[in-house]
């Protein structure tokens, strides 16, 4: 789903994303609820960029990734931890990009997250190529889903992967190799 987001364009720089985990909800501009596997996964277009709940029977988990008033964690490149029952993986990677290679990015990850039946892109007034793009699945048993953010005055864009599973496959994994 691809919606325009009526709002200031808020969180300007790649180097203003903050990561949080356990958040409550904040108020969303857009929302995409998806039943995946028994669990509802809510994507979450925030102006100042994205925020994903996850609920089912081992609990919640609630990830945000945006311009955080007063936040001291800034974007990690990589977090591994447990959350109650889960085993969380976050990735965070930032790419730097010439003008015209940016656009086309742009434009291939929009009609990517667009179509796709557990996606959801905003694009922000003042440039096409301002965006917010989230990507959702459920793989074996692990939620997975991936994140763009897209900084067009500086040709920055800022990829982000995350999964999220039960502590007992991830203990069953490791008894098994």
């Amino acid at each position: 789903m691809l919606t325009t987001l009526n709002t200031a364009y808020s969180d300007t720089r790649a180097a203003d994303l903050a990561w949080a985990l356990g958040r409550e909800p904040l108020p969303a501009l857009a929302t995409l609820d998806l039943e995946l596997q028994g669990a509802r996964l809510q994507l979450r277009l925030l102006g100042a960029s994205h925020q994903v709940l996850l609920e089912e029977e081992r609990g919640l988990c609630s990830e945000t990734v945006a311009c955080i008033p007063g936040s001291s964690t800034p974007l990690p490149l990589g977090v591994a931890k447990r959350v109650d029952d889960w085993e969380y993986e976050f990735a965070a990677r930032v790419e730097e990009l010439p003008p015209g290679a940016f656009a086309g990015r742009a434009q291939e990850l929009l009609a990517l997250v667009s179509d796709h039946p557990q996606g959801l892109a905003g694009v922000f007034p003042g440039s096409p190529h301002a965006f917010t793009a989230m990507l959702a699945r459920c793989h074996e048993g692990q939620f997975q889903w991936r994140t763009w953010h897209a900084y067009p005055q500086d040709g920055q864009l800022v990829a982000t992967r995350t999964r999220v599973g039960a502590r007992v496959a991830a203990h069953a994994e490791a008894v098994r190799a």
